[in-house]
């Protein structure tokens, strides 16, 4: 296979481009994954570079397994020697395989943003802080943010008396996940930074492994993976980097877009190559695209440009209410789909806020059509899920008292509240966590046949001792049973489905839930038991929104702009474009925040292959207040001449009550509004 065959000659440079840093600013359909794809495979046959030196990484699963299956066409069976994966699932290997080194166990469990709110909140209760004031979520982003900066709760210096209660918590919070042996998203870029950071022998033997280092999506690093990346890249600079600063949107978890700068200043000798060329919109949409993200200061000019043709004009459309936007817009998807022109599942509808959705579900609704929703309750986060996933973890790490709280009484047996701290401050004392705690009562009835040696009242012993040899019999299992084998055994223990079953359509719908658990579970039957459940646990926790989009299921796609990075659709449909939306109203004073809005509004056109909706009201009712709204300054960024439908002379200029004549229904034009 000749493997610079299909790339145009700038993809062919960058692949080419062996030895050195590299980095590569990829606009929005430019073929970066292509070029990923093709250098290494270029390294591996063109250079004889063993896959074992090579390391790509990227942030989400879906696009490392996209990036996997492409280099099995190109490769074969060497595309199992490479190291490909997010930052964080990366990040989790070497700290399984180092722990030592850290004073952590390889078993550690990585606790979502469930379970830490969980467990800010417990903190929260132990402190007497006043949950209202402090919100777990609130206090929870905090603490995000600070470790994204590589502070710890040691070296974070509160900057207001607010801050002061979360410098508390937050030096609570690490000692809990100590004590459960548990590490969260954060951590686990952290935890690697420190390691290479302190041992440099350690550090040594990963720059050796990984000679070559491929990054997807660089904009969207924050300084922990900057820091990570130029750890590995520090003895031999082989380090390509793709991104695109003007697609860089989530400086709320900590991405950095000047990390593009920091590079050049970093890697002087750097090379550098423009991908311009755009294989998936039409000329119209690009050149909306590029009117809209040329106001912004902070990036590196791109002329996008395509073979298309110029394609349909966008349509913009003003309802008078978000009903209205919303009926809009699942006539127009009818329309399309009734034409041929599309099918549901390449259809996509966008908005800034999650709030927004409402309408527009209540509209597929009544008209029976089908959608997705990207964003709703996720499948690993729904109750009956996390029940069962908590079992495992605490299974597999019994220090774990984040997911042993959540099921000591689920199903219910009879531990309540009370209970539970009874055996909180009898397992202190004696030196033991909780999981500890539950087995060695298991143990002591073992050898003594009673458990009047404890504090505990003859029925409370007994439900505790119960719990306790279930732990201990599961535990057992863990390292003889396949993973499924393991799950059918916790369900029938625990009678889990019975529990669920209530006769409601909802219970059934719960035991489905769990019996697809069988259909993961079942891809792991082949490797040993302990390191299946190791394996499973690790990869559950780290799955996002976007991975567990069904790209094949028939239906309209509904999702937020943030959550659209790296997607394409042959018709999108961006609803609430209004000042005060899109852009966000906490953007409007903040010259840097409505750069990122404009970055957001560029993202959601670029996903779009063929036909563009802009949508906006002149009223619309969000969290419960009905105000009139001024059409986004994005909207006046785009020549009129690409758009048919209300123009938008002015976003300042107050809409004024559309004439009912001019509604949509009628298939013609709308008066231009001044």
């Amino acid at each position: 296979m000749d493997l610079l065959q299909g790339l145009n000659s700038v993809q062919a440079q960058a692949v080419q481009a062996v030895e050195g840093p590299v980095l590569v600013l990829a606009g929005p359909g430019s073929g970066k994954t292509r070029v990923l794809t093709h250098r290494i495979a270029y390294l591996i046959r063109e250079h004889g570079v063993p896959p074992y030196h090579i390391l790509a990484v990227t942030f989400t699963n879906k696009a490392a397994k996209e990036m996997t299956a492409r280099l099995r066409q190109l490769i074969g069976s060497d595309a199992s020697s490479l190291t490909i994966g997010t930052f964080h699932s990366v990040c989790v290997r070497i700290l399984r395989r180092e722990a030592e080194h850290l004073g952590i166990s390889s078993s550690f469990v990585i606790y979502d943003e469930d379970d830490q709110e969980r467990l800010i909140t417990q903190i929260l209760k132990d402190l007497n802080v006043d949950s209202k004031q402090y919100r777990p979520s609130a206090v929870l982003n905090t603490i995000s943010r600070a470790k994204n900066e590589m502070e710890t709760a040691d070296t974070y210096r509160p900057p207001t008396y607010w801050h002061e209660a979360v410098a508390r918590v937050f030096e609570r919070y690490d000692r809990a996940k100590a004590e459960n042996n548990a590490l969260d998203f954060d951590d686990l870029l952290l935890k690697a930074v420190e390691l290479f950071r302190d041992h440099d022998d350690v550090r040594e033997r990963y720059q050796r492994r990984y000679r070559y280092m491929l990054v997807d999506e660089f904009q969207d690093t924050n300084k922990a993976q900057y820091d990570l990346i130029l750890h590995l890249a520090s003895y031999d600079p082989n380090v390509f980097v793709v991104g695109d600063e003007d697609q860089s949107i989530y400086s709320w978890r900590g991405a950095d877009f000047r990390n593009v700068m920091r590079f050049r200043a970093d890697f002087p000798k750097a090379q550098t190559f423009l991908l311009e060329q755009n294989y998936r919109s039409t000329g119209t949409i690009l050149q909306a695209a590029q009117s809209i993200i040329a106001h912004n200061v902070h990036r590196v000019k791109k002329e996008l440009w395509t073979q298309r043709d110029k394609g349909p004009l966008i349509r913009l459309f003003e309802a008078y209410e978000e009903r209205e936007e919303a009926e809009y817009v699942v006539n127009e998807i009818q329309r399309l789909v009734a034409r041929g022109r599309c099918e549901l599942g390449d259809c996509a509808v966008m908005y800034r806020t999650n709030a927004q959705s409402r309408a527009v579900e209540e509209a597929f609704i009544r008209h029976g059509l089908p959608y997705k929703l990207v964003g709703g309750t996720r499948f690993y986060h729904r109750r009956e899920i996390k029940d069962i996933l908590s079992y495992l973890r605490v299974v597999q790490n019994p220090d774990d008292e984040v997911g042993l709280t959540r099921i000591i009484n689920v199903p219910r047996r009879g531990i309540g509240n009370k209970t539970v701290e009874e055996l909180q401050e009898w397992a202190r004392d004696m030196g033991f966590t909780m999981g500890s705690g539950l087995q060695y009562l298991a143990e002591l009835h073992k050898e003594k046949g009673s458990l009047s040696e404890t504090p505990f009242s003859a029925r409370t012993a007994k439900l505790l001792l119960d719990m306790g040899q279930l732990l201990a019999e599961l535990i057992g299992a863990k390292s003889r049973l396949t993973l499924s084998e393991l799950l059918k055994l916790l369900l029938e223990r625990i009678d889990y489905v019975t529990y669920l079953r209530d006769g409601t359509e909802e219970g059934e719908e719960r035991v489905s839930n769990v019996q697809e658990l069988f259909s993961v579970t079942d891809q792991y039957n082949n490797m040993p038991p302990e390191a299946a459940l190791s394996s499973f646990l690790e990869e559950v926790a780290l799955v996002a929104d976007v991975d567990e989009l069904d790209a094949n299921a028939d239906a309209v796609t509904m999702l937020t702009l943030h959550t659209a990075k790296g997607l394409e659709y042959g018709s999108v449909f961006i609803v609430g474009l209004e000042e005060g939306i899109c852009p966000h109203s906490r953007s409007l004073d903040d010259p840097d925040a409505l750069e990122e809005e404009r970055r957001l509004c560029y993202v959601g056109v670029t996903r779009a292959k063929t036909n563009l909706y802009l949508l906006h009201t002149f009223r619309r009712t969000l969290y419960g207040s009905s105000e009139v709204r001024e059409p986004s300054r994005f909207l006046m960024d785009i020549p009129p001449q690409l758009m048919e439908g209300t123009i938008v002379r002015s976003s300042l200029a107050r809409p004024q009550t559309p004439s009912r004549n001019s509604r949509f229904g009628s298939g013609s034009k709308r008066r231009n509004r001044w």
